[in-house]
């Protein structure tokens, strides 16, 4: 299992927001902002989201194509940046949702209540990053 070193770990904890790229069906990029979490014991990212969101919907299409839905997260702080990638899915269970609103409490701020989500759980396989973070 990937792990990353103690300055990405670090970084990964801080709070900042990331892009998340999914590939949109004609396979050009959908690139918005996102707030994630880093579980170091499983070794993926975890970002909330609504559960018809355009990110969503472009990772279950390719799943449900019988693809790889391939996708990408990126922070930046000035010149440091890392880039996290690999396999992503959609999950709706409800344990898995209630543990990534509780881990992105912990890095950001509670969630708004009240609101449909699922979680895009990316496995991480590939880890690129500015000089310091290597």
């Amino acid at each position: 299992m990937l792990r990353l070193t103690d300055a990405q770990l670090a970084f990964v904890t801080e709070r900042h927001l990331a892009t998340l790229t999914t590939l949109r069906a004609d396979g050009t990029p959908h690139v918005v902002p996102v707030g994630f979490t880093w579980d170091e014991v499983a070794g993926v990212t975890r970002t909330t989201t609504g559960p018809r969101s355009v990110k969503a919907a472009n990772v279950r299409r390719a799943v449900e194509g019988g693809r790889v839905a391939r996708a990408a997260l990126c922070q930046v702080d000035g010149r440091r940046w890392l880039t996290l990638e690999g396999e992503m899915t959609v999950v709706d269970d409800l344990p898995e949702i209630e543990d990534a609103l509780r881990r992105y409490a912990e890095r950001y701020r509670p969630p708004r209540p009240g609101v449909e989500r699922v979680v895009l759980r990316l496995a991480v396989d590939r880890v690129m990053a500015s000089r310091d973070l290597r």
